[in-house]
């Protein structure tokens, strides 16, 4: 289309001054062709009609949203807000965010609403910290949210563009890396559409964690640049709000009469600056948000007098320091700078966090000994441990408590949520790097950790080993900070997330303070939201379900999706499910075709793992099952071929760059593939996939079109897992072994629809300990597959031995020879029962229609019941037009 084609703003606008915006811009006159280059402008009405538009309207709080309202909105932006002017076409990208833009309106009047409900009603409020969160794609959900769906969709083909097309150009927001994260973005959601008043905070990272390139087999880390040149169209900067952070320097100590002060002075300090991005609830009036900040240089990070003495780089080395703070998620921590960051990023969060909850609760006029009357604060694993000696600090040394009322309130401001069960995920920090970096806080711990041991004694827990146990210090060389104790002895409650994990967090992890504090132990499975994960993600399952249980009521009360159990035997049930399926194995065929070059079969069994490569997860395990199935296929006849399922193996994640291992496995994922589908002699019977750059977005359509997943962690060893809950929920059968949330599921939905092997959680100890005194028995096929990657079939051997080392001896310490029999019986199952279609679509609907439990909506209500304390505050839903 070109330029001369475009539509001219009406002459009124026209000959308004530069800076000034028209008021609206008219109904579109037409759509552009689909065939069309650009994204046509379209043609305003005239401003009689205009007005009368807006003298009909009555208030436009009140005023009904419509296609052409919207669609108003949206040109409105492209105009003023982005600068497109009167002959310019939108691009894709410009169309995106000026849509972005007319949502985030009705958003933020929203979310003025709901701060102003929340004050007026005078509530307590959750306030959930976690350093990531991966909230993935926002303009789909959001038009979902607030029910302008229709609208939306018809307003931009107006514009001649499909929502979809749109959506594609949002980058998936890099604030955050895994399960924890996404869990996190869940837990908001839940907490939004429950009416709960919660603000979530986190960290606004520059450039996330790494974007992941495959290249010459092998990932290669790229900085994840999410953010638009122009900022981020759902977040609202929040200049004035910014917080001092200060590092290094020394502690100052004066008497005051009885009374010993201290004051932490010197150093360097940097600013926390705030940005909100909203967040809606699924037909809810409220929109809670989330407070990110980055760091930026106290004193603007620029020295004139350097920078004239020819210091160039000198003179703006304060600021590259301070924007380090919030420029990468998980900085590299293999070296001391590296820890350094890591700890400096860490404290940073919880310090501006804090001080920004302390300070709206005393401009409410309230004593700031009443915080935990209005007020809790869930730390999101040991990252945010932290904040218990900066509540303290920020207590004692600002508001001057005494220190019982100071640990009185910190204790009842504070829970703690425990993610993990490895040890090495347990964060410990050097005792001389914390005392280096954060002086005053340090000082804190250890008196932190004085009192708390004296309490161990008064309660009679006095040997020596058990003090040790309990200690906040472990007396290694160096000594060390253990977060994880940190968190627990300064918060009122520590919960796990699957009954397995809370069990192990009694027993293995934190076992004497459960005896010193019982009743601060709690367990919260695990959810998923089913607004993202079902209703967005998989439209077609959707309407099926919510014509096959009667109601869309389903979305806010997932348990209603039982009712499906009831026709699981139905054939026309079964008509729509296998359609919804393949409809979904063909969008996601398509874009392996597009990003790989590599043609799928839909009607191929999609086995997919689809998760943070770790060696406890055991991607290792499914590609050596692969290998045996590719050497099964190429010895096999052609009638033993003709019975064979054609299988379609999909895989993903990303390993973090300093895990040598990991990055190992992927390696040999991609070795495998490019061998694999580059011979013509298996005749399509098994194709393998790796998918780069896991996300958000890339899982919306991976889940949809899964048959089988695979969730096959070394029992014990998996917290919870919440992808098993997202396959499930969307008709996907699951193949694991009995950890974190999968023994869960198992009993929820039937042990009979689940197929699981592998050894027990209480059987790994007595396993492990047999290994170091005995070579480990390998399976024959196991042998096998051993030797054709040592034939240097998928490349030089060499690049694979440390993986092949990782088997033998006592060297196998999650158990991949243990369980590799089992594991081969249960892939047979899978085959078997795949070949039973209408079985197989039974047991997928009933897996389905079981996985109410599995919601966030349930797990944010249970943390409100027991922790929290909260109740929700109910927003009116109110149409706004802007």
């Amino acid at each position: 289309m070109a330029a001369d084609d475009a539509c001219p703003l009406p002459s009124g606008a026209a000959s308004a001054p530069p800076s000034a915006c028209p008021d609206t811009l008219g109904e579109p006159a037409g759509a552009r062709a689909p065939h069309d280059c650009g994204i046509r402008l379209s043609a305003p009405s005239s401003m009689a009609e205009q007005q009368s538009r807006r003298e009909g309207g009555g208030n436009a709080r009140e005023e009904a949203v419509t296609a052409g309202s919207v669609h108003t909105a949206i040109v409105r932006h492209a105009h003023c807000s982005l600068a497109c002017g009167d002959r310019d076409e939108l691009s894709p990208s410009d169309a995106y965010r000026a849509a972005a833009m007319s949502v985030r309106d009705h958003l933020v009047a929203r979310m003025d609403a709901t701060e102003r409900a929340y004050d007026d009603a005078g509530c307590k409020r959750v306030y959930y910290l976690s350093m990531e969160y991966l909230i993935g794609r926002m303009l789909q959900l959001a038009v979902t949210c607030l029910g302008l769906d229709a609208q939306y969709r018809e307003a931009l083909l107006q514009l001649g563009v499909a929502l979809e097309e749109v959506a594609e150009e949002e980058h998936d927001p890099a604030l955050g890396n895994g399960g924890l994260g996404r869990l996190a973005a869940c837990f908001l959601d839940s907490l939004t559409t429950h009416h709960f008043p919660a603000w979530g905070y986190g960290i606004r990272y520059r450039y996330g964690m790494f974007e992941q390139r495959i290249a010459a087999l092998r990932q290669h880390e790229a900085p994840d640049a999410w953010l638009h040149p122009a900022g981020c169209p759902w977040e609202i900067p929040r200049p004035h709000v910014r917080h001092a952070v200060r590092f290094f320097g020394h502690v100052a100590v004066r008497v005051d009469g009885t009374r010993t002060r201290y004051r932490w002075e010197g150093g360097e300090q940097v600013e926390a600056v705030a940005s909100d991005v909203p967040v809606p609830g699924f037909r809810s009036g409220n929109v809670n948000r989330l407070r990110l900040w980055r760091c930026e240089p106290l004193s603007g990070g620029f020295d004139l007098s350097l920078f004239n003495a020819g210091r160039h780089v000198e003179a703006v080395a304060g600021k590259a320091r301070a924007e380090a703070i919030s420029a990468v998620l998980y900085p590299e921590d293999s070296s001391e700078a590296g820890q350094q960051l890591r700890l400096q990023q860490e404290y940073f969060f919880v310090s501006a966090t804090l001080q920004d909850i302390i300070a709206r609760h005393k401009a409410s006029g309230r004593a700031v000994s009443a915080l935990p009357q209005q007020a809790a604060v869930q730390l999101n694993d040991t990252h945010p441990a932290l904040a218990v000696p900066e509540a303290m600090r920020l207590l004692l040394d600002h508001e001057g408590l005494e220190w019982a009322d100071a640990w009185q309130a910190t204790v009842a401001l504070l829970a703690f949520t425990n993610h993990t069960v490895l040890p090495e995920a347990l964060e410990r920090w050097p005792v001389p790097l914390v005392q280096r970096v954060l002086p005053r806080i340090m000082d804190l711990i250890f008196e932190i950790n004085h009192r708390h041991l004296q309490e161990v004694e008064s309660r009679g827990a006095n040997e020596g080993q058990r003090l040790a146990r309990l200690s906040i210090i472990e007396e290694t060389h160096p000594k060390m900070v253990r977060m994880a104790v940190l968190a627990a002895v300064g918060s009122h409650a520590i919960n796990g997330v699957a009954e397995l994990h809370s069990a192990l967090l009694r027993t293995h992890l934190l076992p004497d303070l459960l005896d010193l504090y019982p009743a601060r132990f709690h367990s919260k499975t695990n959810g998923i939201t089913p607004r993202r994960w079902l209703l967005l993600a998989n439209p077609q399952l959707s309407q099926v379900i919510t014509k096959w249980v009667g109601t869309d009521e389903w979305v806010r009360d997932l348990s209603l999706i039982q009712g499906l159990r009831a026709h699981a035997s139905s054939p026309a049930l079964h008509a729509d499910w296998t359609a919804a399926k393949l409809a979904n194995k063909q969008r996601l065929a398509a874009h392996i075709r597009a990003t790989c070059g590599v043609e799928v079969e839909s009607v191929a069994l999609f086995d997919c793992q689809c998760k943070r490569i770790h060696e406890y997860k055991r991607q290792l395990l499914n590609i050596l099952a692969v290998i045996h199935r590719y050497n099964n296929i190429k010895c096999s006849s052609f009638e033993e071929r003709a019975r064979m399922v054609p299988r379609v193996v999909v895989m993903a994640g990303k390993a973090a760059p300093g895990y040598f291992r990991a990055k190992c496995v992927i390696h040999l994922i991609n070795a495998v593939a490019q061998r694999v589908n580059s011979d013509p002699d298996i005749s399509g019977l098994l194709k393998v996939v790796f998918l780069p750059n896991y996300s958000v977005s890339l899982a919306q359509l991976i889940v949809p079109a899964s048959d089988i997943s695979q969730h096959i962690s070394t029992a014990g060893m998996e917290a919870s897992g919440t992808s098993n809950m997202k396959f499930a929920l969307n008709g996907g059968l699951l193949l694991g072994t009995m950890d974190g949330a999968t023994i869960e599921i198992a009993h929820a939905i039937g042990r009979e629809n689940v197929f699981v092997f592998g050894a027990l959680a209480q059987e790994t100890h007595s396993l492990r300990h047999s290994l170091r005194f005995r070579q480990p028995i390998h399976d024959d096929r196991l042998v096998q597959v051993m030797r054709t990657i040592e034939a240097g079939v998928f490349g030089p051997p060499d690049d694979f031995r440390p993986l092949l080392e990782s088997l033998g001896g006592g060297n196998d310490y999650f158990l991949l020879s243990h369980d590799w029999a089992s594991y081969l019986d249960a892939q047979h199952s899978v085959d078997t029962l795949f070949l039973n279609p209408t079985e197989w679509c039974r047991r997928s609907i009933i897996a389905a229609s079981m996985m109410g439990r599995f919601s966030s909506d349930r797990t944010i209500a249970e943390y409100a019941r027991d922790i929290w304390h909260l109740q929700p505050v109910v927003v009116p839903e109110v149409l706004n037009t802007r």
